[in-house]
Protein backbone atom coordinates (compact mmCIF):
# COMPACT_ATOMS: atom_id res chain seq x y z
CA UNK A 1 0.00 0.00 0.00
CA UNK A 2 1.43 3.33 -0.79
CA UNK A 3 1.46 6.18 1.27
CA UNK A 4 -0.67 8.07 -0.90
CA UNK A 5 -3.86 5.81 -0.38
CA UNK A 6 -2.99 5.57 3.20
CA UNK A 7 -3.66 9.50 3.10
CA UNK A 8 -6.54 9.23 1.00
CA UNK A 9 -8.28 6.58 2.51
CA UNK A 10 -7.67 7.74 6.22
CA UNK A 11 -9.39 11.38 5.00
CA UNK A 12 -12.09 9.39 3.49
CA UNK A 13 -12.29 7.60 6.55
CA UNK A 14 -12.59 10.59 8.37
CA UNK A 15 -15.31 12.57 6.61
CA UNK A 16 -17.53 9.73 6.04
CA UNK A 17 -17.97 7.59 8.93
CA UNK A 18 -20.24 10.06 11.05
CA UNK A 19 -22.36 10.94 7.95
CA UNK A 20 -25.27 9.02 7.27
CA UNK A 21 -23.30 7.70 3.60
CA UNK A 22 -21.14 4.29 4.77
CA UNK A 23 -18.07 4.64 5.36
CA UNK A 24 -17.10 0.84 4.74
CA UNK A 25 -18.49 1.72 0.79
CA UNK A 26 -16.96 4.79 0.37
CA UNK A 27 -13.26 3.42 1.24
CA UNK A 28 -14.28 -0.07 -0.68
CA UNK A 29 -15.70 2.47 -3.53
CA UNK A 30 -12.35 4.91 -3.29
CA UNK A 31 -10.04 1.69 -3.46
CA UNK A 32 -11.56 0.46 -6.18
CA UNK A 33 -11.67 3.50 -8.38
CA UNK A 34 -8.62 5.02 -7.72
CA UNK A 35 -6.28 2.06 -6.31
CA UNK A 36 -7.62 -0.77 -8.61
CA UNK A 37 -8.27 -2.93 -5.21
CA UNK A 38 -9.55 -3.31 -2.34
CA UNK A 39 -8.17 -2.31 0.54
CA UNK A 40 -10.22 -4.75 2.61
CA UNK A 41 -12.20 -4.87 5.74
CA UNK A 42 -10.09 -5.04 8.53
CA UNK A 43 -8.36 -1.80 7.21
CA UNK A 44 -11.39 -0.31 7.60
CA UNK A 45 -12.39 -1.80 10.92
CA UNK A 46 -8.97 -0.24 12.17
CA UNK A 47 -9.29 3.15 10.55
CA UNK A 48 -12.62 3.44 12.31
CA UNK A 49 -10.34 2.91 15.39
CA UNK A 50 -9.22 6.95 14.78
CA UNK A 51 -12.96 8.15 14.25
CA UNK A 52 -14.10 6.57 16.59
CA UNK A 53 -11.11 8.10 19.34
CA UNK A 54 -12.28 11.56 18.01
CA UNK A 55 -15.93 10.38 19.45
CA UNK A 56 -14.72 9.55 23.05
CA UNK A 57 -12.58 12.89 22.78
CA UNK A 58 -15.20 15.05 21.23
CA UNK A 59 -17.64 13.50 23.85
CA UNK A 60 -15.73 13.10 26.90
CA UNK A 61 -18.08 14.87 29.03
CA UNK A 62 -21.18 13.04 28.57
CA UNK A 63 -19.06 9.50 28.19
CA UNK A 64 -17.20 10.31 31.33
CA UNK A 65 -20.94 11.45 33.38
CA UNK A 66 -22.89 8.01 31.83
CA UNK A 67 -20.03 5.84 32.85
CA UNK A 68 -19.86 7.08 36.44
CA UNK A 69 -24.07 6.90 36.62
CA UNK A 70 -23.57 3.39 35.78
CA UNK A 71 -21.73 2.27 38.09
CA UNK A 72 -22.77 4.19 40.89
CA UNK A 73 -25.80 1.83 39.92
CA UNK A 74 -25.05 -0.36 41.32
CA UNK A 75 -24.44 0.49 44.95
CA UNK A 76 -27.10 3.37 44.77
CA UNK A 77 -30.79 2.29 44.11
CA UNK A 78 -31.92 6.17 43.21
CA UNK A 79 -29.76 6.14 40.30
CA UNK A 80 -31.88 3.17 39.20
CA UNK A 81 -34.23 5.43 38.21
CA UNK A 82 -32.65 8.36 36.37
CA UNK A 83 -32.46 8.91 32.70
CA UNK A 84 -28.86 8.78 32.88
CA UNK A 85 -28.47 4.95 34.40
CA UNK A 86 -31.13 3.82 31.67
CA UNK A 87 -29.52 5.65 28.60
CA UNK A 88 -26.11 3.81 29.58
CA UNK A 89 -27.67 0.57 29.52
CA UNK A 90 -28.98 0.82 26.79
CA UNK A 91 -25.84 2.01 24.98
CA UNK A 92 -24.92 -1.20 26.29
CA UNK A 93 -27.73 -3.97 25.21
CA UNK A 94 -27.47 -1.94 22.08
CA UNK A 95 -24.39 -3.30 21.36
CA UNK A 96 -25.25 -6.59 21.58
CA UNK A 97 -26.70 -6.96 18.19
CA UNK A 98 -23.96 -5.91 16.10
CA UNK A 99 -21.38 -7.81 18.20
CA UNK A 100 -22.95 -11.23 18.05
CA UNK A 101 -23.71 -10.97 13.82
CA UNK A 102 -20.70 -9.49 13.26
CA UNK A 103 -18.85 -12.54 14.65
CA UNK A 104 -21.34 -15.00 13.32
CA UNK A 105 -21.25 -13.75 9.76
CA UNK A 106 -17.69 -12.06 9.46
CA UNK A 107 -16.52 -14.35 6.70
CA UNK A 108 -19.58 -12.96 4.78
CA UNK A 109 -18.89 -9.50 5.84
CA UNK A 110 -15.42 -9.76 4.36
CA UNK A 111 -15.92 -11.62 0.74
CA UNK A 112 -19.25 -11.16 -0.74
CA UNK A 113 -20.29 -8.37 1.35
CA UNK A 114 -17.68 -5.91 -0.12
CA UNK A 115 -19.09 -6.75 -3.76
CA UNK A 116 -19.86 -3.72 -5.46
CA UNK A 117 -23.14 -4.54 -6.88
CA UNK A 118 -24.25 -5.08 -3.05
CA UNK A 119 -23.03 -2.02 -2.12
CA UNK A 120 -24.36 0.14 -4.85
CA UNK A 121 -27.82 -1.21 -3.82
CA UNK A 122 -27.74 -0.81 -0.32
CA UNK A 123 -26.51 2.96 -0.86
CA UNK A 124 -29.52 3.58 -2.70
CA UNK A 125 -32.20 1.62 -0.63
CA UNK A 126 -31.24 2.48 2.15
CA UNK A 127 -30.87 5.94 1.23
CA UNK A 128 -34.73 6.15 -0.34
CA UNK A 129 -35.69 4.70 3.53
CA UNK A 130 -33.55 7.54 5.13
CA UNK A 131 -35.37 10.15 2.99
CA UNK A 132 -38.57 8.01 4.26
CA UNK A 133 -37.93 8.44 7.95
CA UNK A 134 -37.19 12.02 7.66
CA UNK A 135 -40.48 12.66 5.73
CA UNK A 136 -42.58 10.91 8.05
CA UNK A 137 -40.40 10.86 11.55
CA UNK A 138 -42.31 13.62 14.02
CA UNK A 139 -38.83 14.31 16.14
CA UNK A 140 -40.65 15.15 18.73
CA UNK A 141 -38.58 12.32 21.54
CA UNK A 142 -35.44 13.77 22.69
CA UNK A 143 -32.07 11.96 23.58
CA UNK A 144 -33.21 11.28 27.58
CA UNK A 145 -36.82 9.74 26.67
CA UNK A 146 -35.86 6.89 24.81
CA UNK A 147 -37.85 3.57 25.49
CA UNK A 148 -35.92 0.35 26.39
CA UNK A 149 -37.55 -0.49 23.24
CA UNK A 150 -35.67 2.06 21.12
CA UNK A 151 -32.67 0.86 22.16
CA UNK A 152 -33.38 -2.72 21.22
CA UNK A 153 -34.34 -1.53 18.12
CA UNK A 154 -31.62 1.06 17.32
CA UNK A 155 -29.42 -1.29 18.52
CA UNK A 156 -30.69 -4.04 15.52
CA UNK A 157 -30.85 -1.20 13.28
CA UNK A 158 -26.73 -0.21 13.34
CA UNK A 159 -25.96 -3.83 13.17
CA UNK A 160 -27.49 -3.08 9.55
CA UNK A 161 -23.81 -1.61 9.19
CA UNK A 162 -22.04 -4.60 9.06
CA UNK A 163 -23.18 -4.61 5.07
CA UNK A 164 -21.17 -1.93 3.82
CA UNK A 165 -23.51 0.72 1.86
CA UNK A 166 -26.10 0.70 4.75
CA UNK A 167 -24.05 2.84 6.95
CA UNK A 168 -23.76 3.00 11.14
CA UNK A 169 -25.19 6.47 11.16
CA UNK A 170 -27.57 5.84 8.28
CA UNK A 171 -29.01 2.97 9.41
CA UNK A 172 -29.63 4.45 13.25
CA UNK A 173 -30.34 7.76 12.13
CA UNK A 174 -33.38 6.36 9.82
CA UNK A 175 -34.96 3.81 12.90
CA UNK A 176 -34.47 7.25 15.26
CA UNK A 177 -36.71 9.22 12.81
CA UNK A 178 -39.05 6.35 12.68
CA UNK A 179 -39.17 6.20 16.38
CA UNK A 180 -39.64 9.30 16.61
CA UNK A 181 -36.86 10.85 17.68
CA UNK A 182 -35.31 14.44 16.99
CA UNK A 183 -32.13 14.61 14.51
CA UNK A 184 -29.76 16.32 17.55
CA UNK A 185 -30.65 13.21 19.86
CA UNK A 186 -30.65 10.32 17.68
CA UNK A 187 -27.59 11.61 15.94
CA UNK A 188 -25.55 12.30 19.27
CA UNK A 189 -26.91 8.37 20.69
CA UNK A 190 -25.99 6.94 17.33
CA UNK A 191 -22.61 8.07 17.99
CA UNK A 192 -22.37 6.76 21.61
CA UNK A 193 -23.69 3.21 20.30
CA UNK A 194 -20.89 3.18 17.74
CA UNK A 195 -18.54 3.53 20.36
CA UNK A 196 -17.91 0.01 22.44
CA UNK A 197 -18.75 -2.16 18.44
CA UNK A 198 -16.35 -0.22 16.66
CA UNK A 199 -13.47 -0.10 19.43
CA UNK A 200 -13.78 -3.65 19.56
CA UNK A 201 -14.05 -4.62 15.92
CA UNK A 202 -10.64 -2.22 15.14
CA UNK A 203 -8.90 -4.30 18.13
CA UNK A 204 -10.30 -8.01 17.01
CA UNK A 205 -8.90 -7.27 13.01
CA UNK A 206 -5.93 -5.25 14.04
CA UNK A 207 -3.72 -8.07 13.26
CA UNK A 208 -5.06 -9.26 10.10
CA UNK A 209 -3.91 -5.85 8.89
CA UNK A 210 -0.36 -6.68 9.25
CA UNK A 211 -1.29 -10.38 8.27
CA UNK A 212 -1.57 -9.90 4.35
CA UNK A 213 0.37 -7.73 1.75
CA UNK A 214 -1.44 -4.43 3.27
CA UNK A 215 0.18 -1.23 5.46
CA UNK A 216 2.85 -0.78 7.58
CA UNK A 217 2.23 0.04 11.30
CA UNK A 218 3.64 3.53 10.48
CA UNK A 219 1.04 3.80 7.54
CA UNK A 220 -1.74 2.19 9.74
CA UNK A 221 -0.65 4.70 12.54
CA UNK A 222 -0.69 8.01 10.27
CA UNK A 223 -3.63 6.68 8.36
CA UNK A 224 -5.83 6.53 11.94
CA UNK A 225 -4.53 9.74 13.05
CA UNK A 226 -5.74 11.63 9.78
CA UNK A 227 -9.15 9.41 10.63
CA UNK A 228 -9.58 11.01 13.76
CA UNK A 229 -8.47 14.57 13.16
CA UNK A 230 -10.86 14.99 10.08
CA UNK A 231 -13.84 12.55 11.69
CA UNK A 232 -13.46 15.76 14.91
CA UNK A 233 -13.84 18.12 12.72
CA UNK A 234 -16.78 16.12 11.18
CA UNK A 235 -18.90 15.54 14.27
CA UNK A 236 -18.80 19.16 15.57
CA UNK A 237 -20.41 19.97 11.72
CA UNK A 238 -22.73 17.62 11.95
CA UNK A 239 -24.05 18.17 14.64
CA UNK A 240 -24.76 21.93 13.70
CA UNK A 241 -25.89 20.85 10.41
CA UNK A 242 -28.96 18.45 12.09
CA UNK A 243 -29.79 21.09 14.35
CA UNK A 244 -31.13 23.19 10.75
CA UNK A 245 -31.28 20.69 7.94
CA UNK A 246 -33.10 18.08 6.72
CA UNK A 247 -30.96 14.74 5.70
CA UNK A 248 -32.23 14.73 2.42
CA UNK A 249 -29.04 15.91 1.13
CA UNK A 250 -27.74 12.67 2.54
CA UNK A 251 -30.52 10.91 0.48
CA UNK A 252 -29.58 12.47 -3.15
CA UNK A 253 -26.23 11.74 -2.47
CA UNK A 254 -26.23 7.92 -2.14
CA UNK A 255 -29.50 7.37 -4.91
CA UNK A 256 -26.42 9.25 -7.11
CA UNK A 257 -23.57 7.59 -6.03
CA UNK A 258 -25.03 4.36 -6.14
CA UNK A 259 -26.62 4.81 -9.70
CA UNK A 260 -23.46 5.77 -10.99
CA UNK A 261 -21.72 2.94 -8.94
CA UNK A 262 -24.31 0.65 -10.65
CA UNK A 263 -23.50 2.06 -14.56
CA UNK A 264 -19.74 1.51 -14.12
CA UNK A 265 -20.45 -1.97 -13.25
CA UNK A 266 -23.18 -2.67 -16.16
CA UNK A 267 -20.38 -0.35 -18.73
CA UNK A 268 -17.52 -3.01 -17.46
CA UNK A 269 -15.34 0.21 -15.82
CA UNK A 270 -15.32 -1.45 -12.46
CA UNK A 271 -14.87 -4.45 -11.17
CA UNK A 272 -17.46 -5.66 -8.19
CA UNK A 273 -15.09 -7.86 -6.60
Amino acid sequence: MTWIEVVVLGLVQGLTEFLPISSSAHLRITSEVFFGRDAGAAFTAVTQLGTEAAVVTYFAKDIGHLAGVWFRGFRMPMVRITDDYRIAWLVIIGTVPIAVLGLLFEDQIQTVGRNLWLVATTLIVFGLLLGLAERMGRQQVELRKITRKDGILLGFAQAMALIPGVSRAGGTITAGLLLGMTRPAIVRYSFLLAIPSVFAAGLFQLPDVFARDGPSVPQMIVATAIAFLVGYATIAWLLRYVERHSVYVFVWYRVVLGALILVGLSGGWLRAA
